[in-house]
């Protein structure tokens, strides 16, 4: 494994996936923060500090270090360790912890390299990446693929929300309700991801990772073990090897409760790398 120090964004970068006018909210806001001071609520759940700016350029930063390492062949995979998370913000709104959207810029930066035509993102988080699909609802080039817990935050995500214009069919939501057994969830993301590559084959694949998927978090309602994110860590980086010659990204989405982040993070660093469980099992 090979630790990595990423870069920051440019501003011109989060215009891919960004408006102006959402851009230069967020920074206004930021540098009234760090006027006065003090914290400036965008909304009800997402706050930024005099710190944020750098904080969200160094996350959205983290995500393309990640895919361009992978895309220039210097390491094999990697997971971005991005915080604030994204997959909530849309091209012009802030929301749920989320300033931009980290996975989608990295998705459009890869589009604009002559090596990639198609981008699949995985989004399993136990909320859904409503900001991501917003952003790619209408384009035919990126295939978002969310498991999400049914009726939790955002609200959307319906198995019916599948892409509009060119776009149609190229979204593909699996909502799954609280308690859902882990082997039932990992049989519902095999099917899924099957059906996603059934009619798009991707060039790159980059994961919204969320570890508030696991039992124990607060924010979340699911049963998974880091054993489980394991093995779809390790199906993900068989299907990047069938499709695009093993090109993955994994970013760091939610997960609220500390030591099962950690544990879970452990379990796909593992998967990437190759090995095996720390208590010496492979999972099936």
């Amino acid at each position: 494994m090979t630790q990595l120090e990423a870069r920051d964004a440019t501003v011109d970068e989060l215009l891919r996936a960004h408006t102006v006018e959402h851009v230069e909210g967020i920074r206004d806001a930021c540098e009234a923060a760090t006027a006065n001071d003090s914290l400036v609520a965008l909304d009800y759940d997402t706050t930024v500090s005099p710190a944020s700016w750098a904080a969200a350029l160094g996350s959205v930063g983290a995500a393309l270090s990640a895919t361009e390492a992978v895309l220039a062949g210097t390491v094999r995979n990697a997971f971005a360790a991005c915080r604030p998370p994204g997959h909530h913000a849309t091209r012009d709104r802030a929301m749920g912890f989320c300033l931009f959207n980290n996975v989608a810029v990295a998705a459009r930066a890869l589009l604009a390299s002559p090596q990639v035509r198609r981008v699949l993102i995985v989004d399993w988080d136990v909320h859904h990446g409503n900001g991501t699909q917003d952003i790619f609802y209408q384009d035919p080039d990126v295939f978002f693929l969310s498991l999400h817990q049914s009726g939790h935050y955002p609200g959307t995500g319906s198995p019916d929300e599948s892409g509009v214009g060119l776009g149609a069919g190229t979204t593909l939501n699996v909502p799954l309700p609280a308690g859902t057994a882990a082997e039932v969830y990992r049989r519902r993301f095999t099917e899924a991801l099957a059906r996603a590559t059934s009619s798009f084959s991707p060039d790159f694949i980059v994961v919204s990772a969320g570890f508030d998927v696991m039992a124990g978090d607060p924010l979340g309602g699911q049963r998974l073990e880091p054993a489980d994110l394991y093995a779809m860590t390790v199906e993900l980086s068989q299907l990047a090897q069938r499709f695009c010659g093993g090109r993955l990204a994994v970013c760091l989405e939610g997960g609220y409760e500390v030591q099962r982040l950690g544990q879970g993070v452990v379990a796909v660093l593992r998967a990437l790398a190759g090995i095996e469980m720390s208590d010496g099992r492979l999972s099936s």
